[in-house]
């Protein structure tokens, strides 16, 4: 969506192909974002000095998938500079000069924004129609906030304060706004002392799709990792985040993101800027949870799912998912369509050795290993771009872990019924791996509504107590034994297991 919106205010764009991967599925998608928004499209082939690079068959996908005439493309590297006085010669001889509506009051576009801690958000704007002079007051089109220009100019490219902007132009406002969640992307600007009454189009509310639970690896940095979130937000206003509470975890956030990519790169943010080192739990959707008494209710988290005898069906969010693969791994990938849950409904021919298959998925089902395993079949040359499709109703149930008979909060996730005794099993084997043994049997066992789907038991570690006999009448080593299984029964029953942070980490890590 948001990519749509820096497509609006655009005139044409520069379509980047790799020379040794070709069209793929991001490249289709973004094409069609632009041709949807009538831009010229100004294809160039990147990397044409790899040893891999094959620009004749790239040029080939580029008139079969994208109806663009090869002759049309500028062969670059961005390594060597070659291409580039090309590519800038072409922006100024083949993009169409700027558009602008015919419109009676003056309109703007919001396509991006940033936060400054002097100035407030800076809204990134292209004006559609009209004037917008210094000064003036402003309306916020989607929810009728008024505001007022207290600065705005050009990006030459550093941003230069004018007097206004005309239609046409693309530019900065200044609002003095400090929450960026208030303007938002999309939205059109018009002068309240003389509105317009329609939008320009195109504009939705976005919200986040994709939820995970993000803890401190140290429970010390807990108020590092609040502060950086906080930062975070900021500049992005799609992620979301609140307090929450494990038992096993501690203190943590529940944050919401757009989608997979954009969890991927919040993560690999606060990894990398800010130099915390993160637990994620299991990433989840939004579910529609249709309730006896009529009540419908979304639910992000495992834990907020409420009795099984009070919920009359649940519904889930799908996607329809565009795949581009080599020929040679169609069944493969067919395969593990079908284990996520999935249908493929249409198959296409790139080229004599690559192919796109439309595939309809439950959203759930690619968070975790989707792409890893994408990758690993098509052997790094495939790819994927998916949108949002309509919520279906599913056989969904929560299930959880218990440790010795006490459920453990974090790896509490919702499965389809089908698959939870499977995964069940694949995390208890995986704990069993990881605890450390104690001096009593450990049961793990997964649950799906109070009913054992699932077992692995820890044996316990033994002390040898029969060692200082040495012969003798074989009662006094059963005595013994008996006094340790007695002890250790014991135990079990006034026992807790204490599992450690490094355990979490390893089945997070390798589930997520």
């Amino acid at each position: 969506y948001e990519v749509s919106r820096s497509l609006a205010a655009c005139e044409g764009a520069l379509l980047l192909i790799d020379a040794s991967q070709g069209v793929e599925a991001q490249t289709l998608a973004n094409a069609q974002l632009a041709d949807a928004q009538g831009l010229e499209i100004i294809p160039v082939i990147n990397k044409i000095d790899l040893p891999s690079a094959d620009v004749d068959r790239v040029s080939r996908q580029i008139e079969d998938t994208l109806a663009i005439p090869a002759e049309d493309a500028i062969l670059a590297s961005g390594k060597s500079g070659q291409g580039v006085d090309e590519i800038l010669e072409a922006v100024v001889k083949r993009l169409p000069p700027p558009r602008w509506v015919d419109h009676p009051k003056s309109r703007a576009l919001v396509f991006d924004n940033q936060f400054d801690s002097f100035k407030g958000v800076i809204c990134y704007v292209r004006i559609f129609s009209g004037k917008m002079p210094l000064n003036k007051s402003l309306s916020l089109m989607s929810d009728q906030r008024k505001t007022q220009i207290k600065e705005i100019g050009k990006f030459c490219p550093e941003p230069v304060p004018m007097e206004s902007l005309q239609e046409g132009e693309v530019g900065y406002i200044v609002t003095g706004i400090r929450d960026v969640a208030e303007i938002k992307i999309g939205d059109t600007l018009t002068l309240s002392d003389d509105p317009a009454t329609e939008m320009l189009p195109g504009y939705k509310e976005v919200r986040p799709m994709v939820f995970s639970g993000l803890y401190p690896l140290d429970t010390s940095d807990y108020e590092k990792l609040k502060k950086s979130v906080g930062k975070l937000r900021l500049n992005d206003a799609a992620f979301t985040f609140q307090s929450e509470t494990s038992v096993a975890l501690g203190f943590g956030f529940r944050c919401g993101f757009l989608g997979l990519l954009h969890m991927e790169i919040i993560q690999e943010r606060l990894r990398r800027e800010y130099d915390l080192d993160l637990i994620s739990t299991y990433p989840s959707v939004i579910y529609r949870v249709f309730m006896t008494s009529g009540d419908m209710i979304e639910i992000d988290n495992p834990l907020d799912l409420p009795d099984v005898t009070l919920i009359d069906r649940i519904e889930e969010p799908t996607i329809i998912a565009r795949i581009h693969a080599p020929n040679d791994s169609i069944g493969d990938l067919l395969a593990l369509v079908t284990e996520k849950r999935g249908a493929c409904n249409n198959t296409e021919t790139i080229d004599e050795s690559r192919v796109m298959m439309t595939c309809a998925l439950p959203l759930n089902e690619i968070l975790v290993d989707f792409n890893d395993r994408l990758k690993s079949i098509t052997h790094g040359y495939g790819s994927m771009d998916y949108d949002m499709a309509d919520y279906v109703e599913s056989s969904l149930v929560r299930m959880e872990i218990l440790v010795n008979s006490e459920p453990v909060d974090a790896f509490s996730t919702i499965v389809h019924r089908d698959k939870a005794e499977g995964k069940g099993r694949a995390l208890c084997a995986k704990l069993k791996e990881i605890l450390p043994r104690q001096l009593f049997k450990i049961a793990l066992q997964a649950s799906v509504g109070g009913k054992v789907i699932a077992r692995e038991t820890i044996s316990a570690l033994r002390k040898d107590v029969t060692a200082k006999c040495y012969g003798g009448d074989i009662s006094r080593k059963r005595k013994l034994l008996e006094k340790q299984k007695e002890g250790k029964k014991r135990m079990k029953q006034i026992g807790s297991v204490n599992i450690p942070q490094e355990a979490f980490v390893q089945i997070l890590k390798s589930t997520t």
